[in-house]
């Protein structure tokens, strides 16, 4: 009796901005496996290049773009290279951010501001630009937007973090009713307090002091978020667009 045929990838190419470390890097561990190819786009090359190399081992088909999602140009010269060198994005994982300092906003710098908002948002809105025509075109495409709980309920010291979250899920609900007509699926899924370096980057003490905020307990682990992900991003989510999913112990309540 011959071996049974390997099943085919569940997506053509799946791109996950920010992915380096974090959650996008646990996005990108999670997906790979069911994708055909897997583009992992981070201003952070080297870090990025040994995610790549991880996976490669592991006979899957994967690589690193650098990218600043800042950038309207950059992203439309990656979504180039990507029709000309790879198959179809059909998955595209928008979790590139910065918290930004901890500040009230009268003494909020407005250059630390921009860095926020212009990343977590502007480079969401750039990277949708670029896949939805495509998908669009094939008939089809999901879109999964990384937002927070941020994008919720307030945070104090983090205004621009929260107003970019909060838009982010307002650009997530409008694409979502703009393009199902064309087969596409947009979500946003927002974690709670998740063990990941932009935590860790906070002052000492308070991992522990949100771990117990969490009814759970405990801090979220990255691959909770990206278990979460892959389900929005497969068939069996093809009834699920527009919606927000948060990740977070039960913190919103």
């Amino acid at each position: 009796m011959s071996a049974p045929r390997p099943a085919a990838p569940a997506h053509g190419t799946v791109l996950v901005s920010g992915g380096a470390s974090g959650i996008g890097a646990a996005c990108v561990r999670r997906l790979a496996p069911a994708a055909g190819t897997t583009v992992v786009a981070d201003t952070d090359r080297d870090r990025a290049g040994l995610l790549v190399d991880e996976l490669r081992s592991q006979g899957l088909s994967i690589t690193a773009e650098s990218l600043d999602v800042r950038d309207p140009d950059a992203v439309a010269a990656l979504y180039r290279r990507l029709a000309a060198e790879h198959p179809p994005v059909t998955l595209l994982v928008n979790s590139a951010g910065i918290s930004g300092p901890r500040r009230p906003l009268d003494a909020y710098p407005p250059e630390d501001f921009d860095a926020v908002v212009r990343t977590g948002l502007h480079g969401t809105f750039h990277m949708m630009r670029g896949a939805l025509p495509a998908m669009r075109a094939r008939g089809g495409g999901v879109v999964v937007n990384i937002a927070s709980v941020a994008g919720a309920r307030a945070v104090r010291g983090f205004g621009p973090y929260a107003a970019a979250k909060h838009a982010v899920i307002g650009l997530t609900r409008t694409a979502a009713r703009e393009y199902a007509e064309y087969g596409i699926r947009v979500v946003s899924v927002s974690p709670g307090h998740i063990d990941t370096p932009m935590l860790g980057a906070l002052p000492a003490g308070t991992a522990g002091r949100l771990a117990r905020e969490v009814p759970a307990g405990r801090l979220g682990r990255p691959e909770e978020v990206a278990d979460l992900v892959a389900f929005l991003g497969s068939e069996q989510a093809r009834y699920i667009t527009g919606s927000d999913h948060p990740v977070d112990g039960g913190w919103l309540g």
